[in-house]
């Protein structure tokens, strides 16, 4: 498995911006296909943005245009780039790193959209 830690959560106003990173132990990282997904109070887990190992990127449909999944592998990093957060955006955000079938996740960071 693979350790993964969140960091860049917090609080922000409606229409603001915050970028999530997400830190793996593994040095095999760029073979991993890795996601952001997020958990509202009282909800499921949702996936909000995914990447392939070669690059490939897909979206929920609540935040295309607004949210872009971005990799570093030489940082064994990937990122989450919000813009234009509204209040339904708040959530737990999970990292998540799959291979082989296998998923690995984060703590989760909190995100929280209000004025």
């Amino acid at each position: 498995q693979v350790q993964l830690v969140e960091s860049g959560g917090g609080l922000v106003q409606p229409g603001g911006s915050l970028r999530l990173s997400c830190a793996a132990s593994t040095n095999i990282f760029s073979i991993y296909a890795m996601g952001w997904y997020r958990q509202a109070p009282g909800k499921q887990r949702e996936l909000v943005a995914a990447i392939t190992s070669g690059g490939t990127t897909n979206y929920a449909d609540s935040v295309k245009g607004r949210f872009t999944i971005s990799r570093d592998n030489a940082k064994k990093t990937v990122y989450l780039q919000m813009n234009s957060l509204k209040p339904e955006d708040t959530a737990v955000y999970y990292c998540n790193a799959r291979f082989g079938g296998l998923d690995s996740w984060g703590q989760g960071t909190q995100v929280t959209v209000s004025s």
